[in-house]
C-alpha cells in the first residue's frame, strides 16, 4: 500500500513538471521533464533496492514494509531534493531573472 502511495506521487510530480515546462518551453520541454523524472526514478530505485535488499534480505509475504518498500522510502528524500533543485527552485530564480 505504501508503493502505491508512492506511486501516485510521482505521476503527480510528472504532471506538475511537465505542465511547467510545457508552459514556458513547449511540448518537448514538457516530455523531456518526464522522462528526466522517470530517468531518476528508475535508476534511483534500483540503487536503492540494492540497498535495502542488504538490510532487509528477506520480504514476508504480507508485510507492510517490504524491501521494496524500503527501497522506495530510501529514495523518496533524494528525489524530492532532486525535484526541488531541478523543477520548484528553478521556476523561482527564472521568475526572478
Amino acid at each position: 500500500m505504501i508503493e502505491l502511495l508512492i506511486y501516485h506521487v510521482h505521476v503527480v510530480a510528472m504532471v506538475y513538471a511537465y505542465v511547467q515546462r510545457w508552459q514556458r518551453e513547449g511540448i518537448g520541454g514538457g516530455m523531456l521533464a518526464v522522462a528526466i523524472i522517470g530517468l531518476v526514478f528508475v535508476i534511483g530505485w534500483s540503487l536503492t533496492g540494492a540497498i535495502a535488499r542488504l538490510i532487509m534480505p528477506e520480504s514476508e509475504v504480507g508485510a507492510l514494509v517490504t524491501s521494496d518498500t524500503l527501497s522506495l522510502l530510501l529514495l523518496l528524500p533524494i528525489e524530492v531534493l532532486f525535484f526541488w533543485v531541478f523543477f520548484v527552485r528553478g521556476q523561482a530564480v527564472e521568475g526572478r531573472a
